[in-house]
């Protein structure tokens, strides 16, 4: 009998590592087999300052494969990230599919596919604006509409097309979220489907990418030009199809003809820069469908704080980096100077020191919680509860509970909603909640709906007997809040900053409840 037990015990166990190794998909192997040392792979990862940078995680593929791969605890390999404009990348391949599929052109012209609004129709150029302008950010715009529509609008569409255009669309390059949104209505229109459900049988499932979720507006169409959640690994799995030509195992997933269209120059950034100013600049290399230029021959999909999928075809390499960025030049560069002259074109002698040391690094990274300097007692935090001002985390209520070190805030938000988060003293304490975190589209109507539960990790530290500091880590996105608190009298003073906010604190107050 024991013996049968132990039997299936280890056929379990193999079916476990079977499917492990199925849901990572992309081979592994080790840097020097496939021409790169392991050394270089050190030196990038120690050179990023981690006053400018937060990195989340690295992978790095060559010969596809992954060759590289860390997560900076409490991120890691099984959970989502916010991507921010990467999910520019993602919706120009939804283009793409329909495209192949004879659905669009992209010489179309937008107004085609909204004829409920033909009272817009005699604006200058709306009638001449192509989906290859949305493509190319070539809209015409003199400013981007982006915030003033997803913040008060719930037509997002209209938002887009009543705003005006000043140039002849294709002439003018104008970062443009919004135009990429109206991609992804576009592609809901032709198809009945949402953008994330469109790719669902043509990308995600041939490339073994699950669980992906997508943000939507007030209508229910995804928001295209940000809010896709997807792992640091199907980051790189759209990485290699680029790579090779939109092949995947074998198969032609994406038109080969549409991945050197959508990756090409289209529109200069900026016809008038220097050349001495575009020989160092990233940014203004050109811009194709979605996806940028780079210097070295390579090109990239790029999300705001540090969110990349770069790809090297000279080199036959991916680098994926998932961070929270205030230096974004400064990321590109790190790999330019450390990673690209590291990519040999033979296999490399064995060096197993190296090799251990690295795995050895990557496998100890990890986002500290704060530690307090100095043994601080205070008596004067006797599990008070206040009532907040009006504030722009929409939280009415906050309860301090404190059994020993431990720590629970407890939040009332203005739908009467109670959010209890453990915080640990120096440590991280890990829960979800139903409340959103700091979040640069945080106003945006409806965008985050159906996004919850938000994984936290949630620190705190006494500064002095009046004032403790809180940090709160939303580690499926790029951003942490650090709340200074102080409560003296009754009062409590609060100071908020989100990390992608240097220069400004959200400022709250309240008073203890009697």
């Amino acid at each position: 009998m024991k013996k049968i037990i132990f039997l299936f015990y280890l056929i379990g166990i193999c079916i476990l590592s079977i499917n492990q190794i199925t849901a990572q998909n992309l081979l592994r192997s080790t840097p020097e087999a496939e021409g790169v040392s392991s050394v270089a792979i050190g030196q990038f990862i120690d050179s990023f300052d981690a006053k400018k940078h937060e990195l989340h995680s690295v992978m790095i593929l060559r010969h596809g494969k992954v060759i590289a791969e860390g997560w900076w605890k409490p991120y890691a390999a099984n959970l989502k990230h916010s991507m921010y404009s990467v999910s520019k990348s993602w919706t120009s391949t939804a283009i793409g599919f329909a495209v192949a599929e004879k659905r669009i052109q992209v010489s179309d012209k937008v107004m085609k596919y909204f004829p409920e609004y033909q009272d817009l129709a005699n604006k200058p150029y709306i009638a001449d604006l192509s989906i290859q302008n949305l493509l190319t950010m070539s809209v015409g715009h003199e400013v981007e509409p982006l915030r003033g529509v997803v913040a008060t609008q719930n037509d997002w569409v209209k938002g887009f097309l009543s705003a005006s255009i000043a140039h002849q669309p294709g002439t003018k390059f104008l970062y443009n979220t919004l135009a990429t949104y109206m991609l992804s209505a576009i592609i809901q229109k032709v198809t009945g489907q949402k953008v994330v459900d469109y790719l669902g049988p043509r990308l995600f499932k041939p490339l073994g990418i699950q669980g992906v979720d997508w943000e939507v507006d007030p209508k229910g169409i995804n928001t295209g030009g940000w809010g896709i959640r997807v792992k640091t690994e199907d980051m790189a799995k759209l990485g290699q199809l680029y790579l090779q030509h939109g092949k995947w195992k074998g198969k032609q997933i994406l038109p080969a003809d549409w991945v050197t269209e959508a990756t090409s120059k289209h529109i200069d950034q900026d016809p008038s820069a220097s050349a001495e100013k575009k020989a160092n600049s990233d940014w203004l290399q050109g811009y194709g469908y979605q996806f940028w230029r780079c210097r070295n021959g390579a090109f990239r999909a790029d999300g705001a704080y540090g969110q990349y999928i770069v790809m090297m075809p000279e080199q036959d390499a991916v680098v994926v980096i998932t961070s929270e960025s205030h230096e974004l030049q400064d990321d590109l560069n790190m790999v330019w100077k450390h990673l690209l002259p590291a990519f040999e074109k033979k296999a490399l002698a064995p060096n197993p020191l190296a090799q251990k040391q690295l795995k050895s690094k990557l496998s100890q990274l990890q986002l500290k919680a704060p530690v307090q300097e100095k043994a601080i007692s205070s008596s004067i935090w006797n599990n008070p509860t206040i009532h907040l001002e009006k504030n722009a985390l929409n939280v009415e209520q906050i309860g301090f509970q404190f059994e020993g070190e431990k720590l629970t805030l407890t939040l009332t938000d203005n739908k009467q909603q109670k959010h209890y988060l453990p915080t640990g003293h120096g440590t991280w304490a890990m829960t979800s909640t139903e409340m959103p975190g700091p979040y640069l589209l945080r106003a945006a109507k409806a965008n985050l709906e159906g996004q919850s539960p938000f994984k936290v990790a949630s620190s705190y530290r006494w500064i002095n007997q009046n004032t403790m500091e809180i940090s709160l880590r939303f580690f499926e996105s790029p951003h942490h809040w650090v709340w200074i608190c102080q409560l003296e009298n009754g009062q409590l003073n609060m100071e908020i900053k989100n990390s992608f906010d240097r220069l400004n604190t959200i400022k709250v107050s309240g008073k203890v409840k009697l």
